[in-house]
């Protein structure tokens, strides 16, 4: 039971962590002058959660995430949120088994930014009705890489805090 308890206690944690940071993300978002190209702080509480505590928890979050987004933003932001996370997750999931382990956090999360951007190209290409949204994937891509290199350099670097807080 006291198991239990801990595992709420820290997802409740890193879901706070995850706001939080996007909260903070939306004030600095002038920085990035791209319309649609976030940096993706809050990924950093949903990649923790899936190297260290384990797959089922990071879905959660995703979901969570997306959960929050809809409260927040709408349905359509809330289904782009989702399916994002989700995909991202899936993505550094697969790579993670591949590799053995043996692939750096700035690989993996910059795996997770690609996909999460090619997940929520999808999303709005449903919603659109039109496949035009996909000509924007190459700027996509290349802001998934450079968020990608951001958020997992940032995850290293707090990687030991991390460990101390929920742990």
């Amino acid at each position: 039971m006291r198991y239990r308890a801990v595992r709420v206690a820290r997802m409740g944690l890193l879901f706070a962590l995850s706001i939080a940071l996007s909260f903070l993300e939306a004030q600095v978002s002038g920085l990035v002058p791209v319309p649609g190209i976030k940096i993706g702080l809050s990924n950093i509480a949903t990649m923790y959660c899936l190297f260290c505590l384990g797959k089922r928890e990071a879905y959660l979050l995703a979901g969570l995430k997306g959960f929050f987004t809809l409260l927040v933003r709408g349905a359509v932001g809330a289904a782009m949120s989702f399916f994002g996370g989700i995909t991202a997750v899936t993505a550094m999931l697969l790579l993670k088994k591949a590799g053995k382990g043996n692939f750096s956090y700035g690989f993996l999360s910059i795996a997770g930014g690609v996909f999460h951007n090619i997940g929520q190209l999808v999303v709005a290409s449903l919603v659109l009705k039109s496949s035009s949204v996909f000509y924007y994937l190459p700027i996509l891509m290349i802001s998934g890489v450079a968020m990608g290199c951001l958020t997992g350099f940032l995850l290293q670097r707090l990687m030991p805090r991390f460990k101390r807080i929920f742990f």
